[in-house]
């Protein structure tokens, strides 16, 4: 009879008490790169089946947002499921993020569609294998500003495997035509405003959105709201209209402080986690 191995990664989960951070790495045949993975897990359930998947855009921000401390933190005081984040190293973000096969009006997010298809098919069987699992008990992604668009896109795209999505300050205002064309129109323009108005899909996906009121000071249509709120309120009002989402399925945050920084985004960090894993 053959031995059987176990990954070093599932090893290390099964072994430790706390929660643990490891380092690794994925080639990817569709971004063709080499990408860095920031892998932090709290102890392991008894049935593996019942850890949950947190994928974090912009993972080398991981100590930015207070990743570690905030898991930790919560699943100590009994307020967080079994969860292993991966954090994704961002190669070149206004290449890779954005709306899949639909780059904006200056070529950027040309290479969404392979960083969507980085994480349908080679990072996300990664993380099953690694983490030892058939399937995770929930997948959820999530992202800040542009990474934020691109968790929202890939959720949306890949909604058989995810289920959640969840948005900090997104960049839904990602358009194919310059808002100082006197053609642009929000309507048409934006480029995932425009892809969820003309899709008949119906994906099963909860979303929790997060705005601050401070970000900026840009605002298109001069009703005295800035642009991200406007966004993301456009999104939301969006997937109400076309009856995607029901009840607690959806969830906004603003903090009338908010700046668009990485303090802020930690500030609300921990009730997203509540959100999406929460006991």
């Amino acid at each position: 009879m053959k031995a059987f191995i176990l990954p070093a990664v599932l090893l290390l989960f099964i072994s430790c008490k706390h929660s643990e951070e490891t380092k690794d790495a994925l080639y990817s045949r569709h971004l063709q790169r080499k990408v860095n993975l920031t892998i932090l897990h709290t102890p392991a359930p008894k049935d593996h089946s019942q850890f949950n998947l947190l994928l974090l855009n912009d993972g080398q921000d991981m100590e930015k947002l207070r990743v570690r401390e905030t898991v930790d933190s919560l699943y100590k005081n009994g307020k967080l499921q079994p969860l292993v984040v991966i954090g994704i190293e961002a190669g070149d973000r206004l290449k890779e993020f954005g709306v899949a096969g639909k780059p904006d009006y200056l070529g950027r997010g040309n290479k969404a569609s392979f960083y969507d298809a980085f994480i349908n098919d080679e990072l996300y069987p990664f993380a099953k294998k690694q983490s030892g699992v058939r399937k995770f008990h929930s997948v959820a992604i999530t992202g800040c500003s542009l990474g934020g668009l691109s968790a929202f896109d890939i959720a949306w795209n890949h909604a058989d495997k995810i289920s959640r999505a969840g948005v900090f300050s997104g960049s839904f205002w990602w358009r194919d035509k310059a808002a100082e064309d006197s053609s642009y129109s929000d309507e048409t323009n934006r480029i995932l405003y425009a892809k969820l108005k003309a899709s008949r899909k119906k994906p099963q996906l909860r979303y929790w959105f997060y705005a601050g009121a401070a970000e900026e000071k840009g605002d298109r249509d001069k009703d005295g709201i800035i642009d991200v709120i406007d966004d993301t309120k456009d999104i939301m009002a969006l997937l109400e209209k076309k009856n995607l989402v029901t009840g607690d399925n959806m969830v906004y945050r603003e903090s009338k402080t908010g700046l668009h920084d990485y303090t802020s985004w930690r500030a609300a960090f921990p009730d997203f986690l509540i959100w999406a894993f929460g006991n």
